[in-house]
This record gives C-alpha cells, structure tokens and sequence, in this order.
C-alpha cells in the first residue's frame, strides 16, 4: 500500500513539474515570438528621414518626430509631478500615519486605482481636466491623466521600500538626537532608494505604452513644438501615433517601426531598473 501512495506521489510530482515546465516555455515562447515579430518587421523600415522629419500631408510624408518630442515632453512633466506626489504620501503613510485603519484603506484605495482600466481615466480626464479646467485637450491634460494613473505604483513601491528599512536603523538615528524628517531624509531615504527609483522607472514605463487615455486628453496633432507651448497645444505620443497609422490611415510598416521603437525603449527601460536596483543592493552591501 506504501509502495502504491509513493509511486502515485512521485506520478503526481513529475505530472506537475511537466506541467510547469510547459507553461514556462509557453509563456517565454508567446514573449519570445513577439518580440521577435515585432521587431522583424519594424526594424527594416526604421530611417533617419522617419525619425527626424514631421509629417507633410501635402507630399504624403511620413515623419514621427513630433511624436518623439511629445513623448519626451508628456514623460518629463508626469514624472514631475507624480515623483513628489507618492513618495510623499508613500512617507507619511509609513513614517507619520499613527491610525492604521486609515492606512489600510488608503492602501486598498491604491490597490484599487491600479486596477482600472486606462479607459476610464481617459473619461475621467477629459471631463475634468479638459472641460471642467479648461486645459482643452493638451500634453498637461494627458500628463496630469497619466499622473493618476502612475501614482498608486510609485506610493506602493515607496512605501514597499520604506518598510524594507530596519527599524534599528530609526532607533539608533532617534538615540543620537536627530529629528524625525532628519531621520527620513537622512537615514530612510537613502536606504531605500534602490526601490524607489525602479518603481519610478517602471512607471515611465507604463506611461511609454499608454495610448487609450491619450486618445481622449493629448489629442493627435502631429506637430513639432517646444516644451512649455507643447504642454498648452495637442499632441500625439508615440503610442497614439501607431493607432493612427495603424487603424486610421493603414500605413502598417510606419507602424511597425514605431512599435519596435516602444519595445527597444520598453525593454531598455526594464534593463535599467534592474541595473539599477542591482547597483544600489551592491552600493549597500559595502
């Protein structure tokens, strides 16, 4: 009978490794083959001209630079707003809050903005911050639409960050008569910031790939401004720009192109994170 319950054991164990081994190589195939399709055919049809040219509807040319800049400039100002805002409240949440109830439902609130689909802030910031400010649809519009978005991944990667931070470390900072905010600033801080800068990489990510949200607060105006004027006027980031050449007007080789330049970019992007993380856990081992 024990001979019997072992070898159904041991049937059930290789059945189950079997199953996690092809639910791996399905899983870096499907990634694998994307990737390599994608870049298969936009590569090719990526040029100089494409890169650094606007785009003229009177000899039907094709250029992405707007979209480039607007990308750049809707990336800049989001960050610019976004950093300050969750890692401020990822601080007072783990450092300041004393009632932890209200903590645990700010906390869940986040986990719950993560959540909705980026439709839904599109809607929600073209009614608010297109028509009810005044904004129209402009960059601010969309980088202020993107802020919400990306707040609850830079509060919660902070504040993942912050409690990684041994509480000895605090004590023995209180003990030599520093502050509270001295403590933050000069012993918290920097022993998590390994974390708090991958979480901020990894929301530029997730502004680089946005389109839906975009599409109802940016607009998708092909045209070359500064940073300032680009801000107040509508714009089409790259991700937009694919729809468009994509859906609207069929130019599906510009669109590959564009879609290989996001996957360069978003790939780089999670190289970096890890390079950086892996820099700072070193740094700190010293």
């Amino acid at each position: 009978m024990k001979h019997q319950i072992s070898g159904r054991r041991k049937a059930y164990c290789l059945l189950m490794k079997i199953l996690m081994v092809a639910a791996v190589v399905f899983t870096c195939g499907v990634t694998l083959f994307i990737i390599g399709y994608v870049l298969i055919n936009g590569l090719p049809h990526i040029t100089w001209e494409l890169l650094s040219t606007k785009p003229s509807y009177l000899n039907d040319k094709i250029g992405i630079l707007p979209d480039i800049l607007n990308t750049v400039y809707i990336i800049l100002a989001t960050l610019i707003v976004v950093i300050p805002l969750g890692a401020g409240a990822a601080i007072y949440l783990n450092e300041y809050a004393k009632n932890k109830k209200i903590v645990a439902v700010i906390e869940y609130a986040a986990e719950t903005l993560s959540g909705i689909p980026s439709i839904i802030y599109g809607l929600v910031g073209m009614l608010f911050f297109c028509q009810f400010l005044g904004f129209q649809t402009s960059l601010l519009a969309g980088a202020l639409t993107l802020t919400m978005m990306s707040l609850p991944t830079v509060m919660r990667t902070t504040q993942e960050s912050l409690k990684t931070v041994p509480q000895s470390y605090r004590e023995g900072a209180f003990g030599l008569g520093a502050g509270k905010w001295r403590v933050i600033r000069t012993v918290v801080l920097p022993g998590c910031l390994d974390g708090v800068l991958t979480g901020c990489i990894l929301s530029v990510g997730r502004i680089l790939g946005e389109s839906a949200a975009l599409l109802f607060t940016a607009g998708l105006a092909h045209t070359v401004n500064g940073f300032f004027e680009g801000m107040f006027s509508s714009g089409a980031t790259l991700t937009v720009a694919l729809y468009v050449y994509a859906k609207e007007r069929g130019e599906f080789e510009v669109a590959f192109a564009i879609g290989a330049i996001l996957m360069i970019l978003t790939l780089a992007i999670n190289l970096l994170a890890m390079a950086v993380g892996r820099y700072f856990k070193k740094r700190s081992s010293l």
